[in-house]
């Protein structure tokens, strides 16, 4: 089951470093201002986006297998009929690498086959919430 509780959230966002699927380079969309504000918040956002080379001042990457460094979460900002293929780069990273330990689906994102599979392979999933308003709201 897809993480829901408060506890288990606080704990979730207790991270420093978010790969954020789908960040977009404008301004206004919300795939931009989440990241922008978690960076504002201290995480260290890593862009994923095929057609930049550069977002919120950090270098952009192509896909999730090619960013270099450690990831602790992964935010989505892509359609639901993407999650699979998603899903399925975040557990191959987290088998090969160990790393890429959350899977978080923005607001109106959901696969619960997709999340059911990435549960069993010992990634925490969360649907349909936006991480910059959880934040908002579980913060201390």
């Amino acid at each position: 089951m897809p993480v829901t509780d408060d506890d288990r959230l606080r704990e979730l966002l207790s991270v420093d470093t978010i790969a954020v699927i789908g960040c977009s380079t404008t301004p206004g969309k919300a795939a931009h201002d989440v990241p922008a504000y978690l960076q504002r918040q201290g995480y260290r956002v890593i862009p994923v986006n095929p057609f930049a080379d550069e977002v919120l001042g950090e270098p952009a990457y192509d896909a999730l297998a090619d960013v270099p460094d450690e990831v602790d979460l992964v935010d989505v900002f892509r359609p639901s009929e993407e999650v699979s293929e998603i899903a399925s780069a975040v557990r191959n990273r987290h088998a090969d690498r160990g790393d890429a330990g959350t899977l978080w689906l923005q607001l109106g994102i959901r696969d619960d086959d997709a999340a059911a599979e990435t549960e069993a392979a010992g990634i925490a999933v969360v649907q349909d919430r936006c991480l910059k308003v959880e934040h908002r709201r579980l913060r201390d």
